[in-house]
């Protein structure tokens, strides 16, 4: 079955299903963790200054997400991609680890000597080849006997005999089947969901070894196996996107993460073919719920226990069962006796924020201490726990790990932690090509992901107290980051110390692009820290880009969190990546990007809920979208030829034409209120200069919202026009938005944000997530070059501050607002946009009805531009056939239409589909001995895992 990841399109004049019901989450016993850390100090992320990401300080090595690193214990680093999910052996001494984002899926480390012992994938120097990248969200499970290890892949398992040494055996494949279904009412026709991979989870299995009990994810049931010959035996319905199972006596307790199964009256959004019940406003979901199933009783109905929101790991001692409620930032304790929750537990340290520690591993010590692993503090929660369900737990502090961390287990007296990013994207460096101009980029990329794995003696409860002023410190907890506003009539500045003091900033305009690099863009800019030889898309690309960072601030220490575009957009959105998305990164096939999945969404929705709920408006064009309207026969020369039109004076209707107009749609209803249905989302054939003029058009009839959103794709590159002209509409298309606020009456009180989703296309020298940025406004500190560590948090967290919202998350409420960048002196020069430097229309086969774009040239200057683009653009009659072989391949990418995906195309293929229409169809890619057609290229026929598909 092909991979399914489509954005997915709305019928003409449909608004989003969404129907109503309340629903409450009742909480026995709740359990506080105390509070680390005093002191009255307004920020705290300030204390990272201007360190690099990657760089190793003081105080821990700097990732990318507004923390340091130095984890208690020893680190055993892997640079085989991101670990997803582990197990330890019976004997506790082999560790095996899922991995993603390489060509690696399966690792297996010795704990007693610390070494990696096997390697499992599809890439060289493999110890086990096989060809299926795909991993599940939890991972790989020995036998009972250690005997076998068994891998959950997209619609099976993978099984291997596992020798003494820990070596493995050739692979024996246990197929699921998919599940046919029937659409559900959406308002989806085009490309309604009708089947469902298997999406199995962790196995767990009898004490006897003889039956594997599987959750199935992505079916909504659990299947018994025939341990032996993979049978299915049994099969039971459950909640919704069961994660995990543990057998307690005869009893399978089954944790589901979209909760229960919807009944009429619920309000509901999708989640991979299945209604969850969800929120009418936010778009998130409601319940969290662990099935019971009787495996002794044949035939007794499964039944069903409340818990928190997005229950995912499970560990049960005695009558106790443990259960991590990861949008909830809470565990329930099960009383397997009672067959109901008796006590919760918040594990939620800090004081300034209750949402976003996203507790998602658990286990306890033989001596009586519950473990719990805080993936987005990168943290180990201990407590005492007296061996009692019912006895309220008692906390001691936090232990720091590596990024990440997502599993966590003991053997033979020490404690294991997987770190599903290890110590950030610092594995090898990788090379990118954009075309024309430029020359093969080497460099640090956001997937050179690494995985870690840190083991430890639990320290004394003294010293685990202790420990926690330091995870503390490294996430830039302290007293009061949050201040509220002071009551009395303060003076309005353009960053206010508290939120909800004025601001002299009434409007924020908020444009996501995609997938740059800082050296790609500044990297020619000598006033920064930047490379010239990576700056593949320089000055003469993006003159608009250079000119606004000359006019209004440089920003060279800039990052970018996500590894890719399923990340990067909830990294802006929701200030976070949530746990759901990225322990899907081994497979993304219930969903990539999260805009349509209720189970993306976190319990304190978005950055416009946020700014509403301080009593803003917002107005969004296309940003996190998830169903477009696009005429089938809509081609980019239209687009084009409508927008250049309206640019040189005519009828702003034809951007609504019929024959081109969109229907935006969005499953969230908040989001779907606000959005511009004209406003085109991802869609690499249509220009960013027509999303200019649909902006524009609204701007200019009814002026801003306090808050506005717009994405530009463009720059994505893989479209119509060759990646130079993509990436010069995209800044021309900034170039003109700019232009047209700061010479509107709305100026003196704006500011503009120019970001990245993320920075996973192109190499940078000090690190693969530094990204470039734009801070523009009277505001701004004009002219200077500012080297303070900046991320995507801390601009979320400006945005709020301006407009009085309060933090999403305790990652945004740890971030200090980008005060620097900003004077309360405003400068209100206007900006006055660059005209492009590259033809908007090269590498543009068919060239537009309204003609190619001459870049305002005539006579010999004229004949030699369109001499070059039509060179640029022949095939040479030897290499027509693999052309069109191209063209073809081309076609089922979704680079544009209704189904547009960011990243789809596997990037062995896009580089080289990039490469050979830059250089005429006429030079072999780098390292290459000939053209290939897209089914010959090296390693095409090995699906990527990783938003490279």
């Amino acid at each position: 079955m092909q991979v399914r990841r489509q954005r997915r399109s709305a019928s003409a004049g449909s608004s989003p299903i969404f129907r109503r019901r309340s629903a409450r989450l009742a909480v026995i016993g709740l359990a506080t963790l105390a509070v680390a850390g005093t002191g009255a100090a307004q920020a705290s992320t300030v204390v990272f200054g201007s360190n690099h990401v990657g760089g190793t300080y003081a105080a821990g090595l700097q990732v990318a997400s507004d923390q340091v690193i130095k984890p208690v214990g020893q680190r055993l680093l892997s640079k085989y991609g991101k670990f997803m999910g582990s197990a330890v052996s019976p004997g506790g001494r082999f560790l095996a680890a899922s991995s993603a984002d390489s060509g690696v899926v399966l690792q297996v480390f010795d704990l007693e000597t610390q070494r990696p012992v096997w390697l499992v994938g599809s890439q060289p120097g493999v110890n086990t080849k096989l060809d299926d990248r795909s991993v599940g969200q939890e991972g790989p499970s020995f036998s009972p006997d250690g005997r076998f290890l068994w891998l959950p892949q997209t619609n099976g398992l993978t099984r291997f005999a596992v020798a003494v040494d820990g070596s493995l055996s050739a692979p024996t494949t246990i197929a699921l089947p998919t599940k046919h279904v029937t659409p559900i009412p959406t308002n989806d026709p085009t490309s309604p969901l009708t089947e469902l991979s298997a999406l199995p989870g962790k196995v767990t299995f009898s004490p006897d070894g003889a039956t594997a009990y599987v959750p199935v994810n992505g079916q909504n049931t659990v299947v018994a196996l025939d341990a032996a010959t993979g049978a299915v035996k049994q099969t039971w319905n459950v909640g919704i996107a069961p994660r995990a199972v543990v057998l307690v006596g005869t009893k399978l307790y089954v944790s589901n993460e979209g909760g229960r199964q919807a009944v009429a009256g619920d309000s509901t959004m999708e989640s991979y073919g299945t209604p969850v019940p969800a929120n009418g406003f936010k778009g998130t979901s409601t319940s969290g719920t662990v099935s019971v199933i009787d495996t002794a009783a044949a035939g007794s109905p499964v039944s069903s226990i409340r818990v928190g929101l997005h229950p995912t790991a499970m560990y049960a001692s005695g009558s106790a069962l443990f259960v991590t409620n990861t949008f909830n930032d809470t565990v329930s304790v099960i009383d397997t006796g009672l067959g109901k929750v008796v006590q919760t537990i918040a594990t939620r340290p800090w004081e300034s924020s209750k949402v976003g520690y996203q507790p998602n591993a658990v286990t306890l010590t033989d001596d009586g201490h519950l473990l719990v692993t805080l993936a987005r503090a990168n943290a180990v929660a201990v407590y005492r726990y007296s061996g009692k369900p019912q006895e309220p737990v008692s906390y001691v502090g936090l232990l720091p790990t590596d990024y990440y961390p997502a599993d966590i287990a003991t053997a033979n007296g020490k404690v294991v932690v997987t770190n599903t990013r290890g110590i950030d994207a610092r594995g090898p460096e990788l090379s990118f090509n954009k075309g024309p101009g430029t020359v093969l980029a080497t460099g640090h990329g956001t997937h050179s992901t690494t995985g870690s794995l840190t083991r430890f003696a639990l320290p004394s409860d003294q010293d685990v107290a202790r420990y926690t002023g330091t995870v503390f410190a490294q996430n830039g907890w302290t007293g009061s980051d949050v201040a509220k506003a002071s009551g009395t009539k303060a003076k309005p500045v353009a960053i206010p110390k508290r939120i909800g003091d004025p601001s002299t900033i009434k409007h924020v305009f908020l444009l996501v692009k995609e997938n740059r690099t800082y050296d790609q863009i500044y990297g020619d800019d000598a006033r920064g820290n930047g490379d010239p030889s990576l700056a593949q898309f320089g000055e003469k690309v993006t003159p608009n880009q250079h000119a606004l960072a000359k006019q209004f601030g440089l920003y060279d220490n800039f990052y970018d969190v996500g590894t890719n575009s399923a990340e990067g957009h909830n990294w802006v959105m929701q200030g976070d990546n949530p746990e759901y998305t990225e322990s899907s990164a081994g497979e993304y096939i219930r969903s990539y990007d999260t805009e349509s999945d209720v189970l993306g969404h976190q319990r304190s929705g978005f950055l416009w809920t946020a700014v509403q709920a301080a009593g803003g408006s917002v107005r969004n064009f296309g940003e996190f979208m998830a169903y477009e309207n696009k005429p089938a026969s809509a081609t980019w020369q239209q687009y084009y030829c409508a927008a250049t039109n309206v640019d040189k004076g005519g009828n702003p209707a034809q951007l609504t034409d019929p024959a081109i107009r969109l229907n935006e749609q969005s499953p969230i209803p908040s989001l779907n209120a606000v959005s511009n249905r004209d406003a085109p989302q991802f869609d690499t054939a249509i220009p960013d200069l027509y999303r200019y003029q649909v902006w524009k058009k609204e701007f200019q009839d009814r002026g801003p919202a306090n808050l506005n959103m717009m994405w530009l794709s463009s720059d994505h590159t893989g479209g119509t026009a060759d990646p130079r002209a993509q990436v010069a509409d995209g800044d021309l298309a900034v170039g003109k938005i700019v232009n047209a606020i700061s010479k509107s009456r709305y100026w003196k009180s704006s500011v503009i944000f120019v970001v990245e989703d993320d920075s996973q296309d192109g190499a940078d020298h000090v690190d693969g997530h530094r990204a470039p940025v734009q801070v523009i406004s009277p505001y701004a500190q004009h002219g200077k070059v500012d080297s303070t560590y900046y991320s995507q948090i801390t601009m979320v967290r400006t945005i709020e501050q301006i407009l009085g919202a309060q933090p999403l998350n305790q990652k945004v409420a740890a971030a200090t607002p980008m005060y620097s960048a900003f004077t309360d002196k405003p400068d209100l020069t206007p900006f006055t946009a660059v005209p492009n430097r590259v033809p908007l229309t090269e590498g543009v086969v068919t060239q537009p009805q309204c003609g190619p774009d001459t870049l305002g040239k005539k006579g010999t200057a004229l004949k030699k531009l369109n001499a070059e683009q039509k060179k640029a653009t022949a095939v040479p009659s030897e290499q027509q056939s693999v052309a069109k072989a191209w063209e073809d391949w081309g076609n089922l990418q979704h680079f544009t239409g209704n189904g547009a995906i960011p990243d789809y195309a596997h990037p062995e293929q896009l580089n080289r589909y990039t490469w050979y229409q830059t250089h005429g169809w006429k030079k072999p890619y780098p390292g290459d001995t000939k053209i290939y057609a897209p089914d010959d290229v090296p390693g095409a026929n090995i699906p990527g895992v990783d938003g490279d598909r």
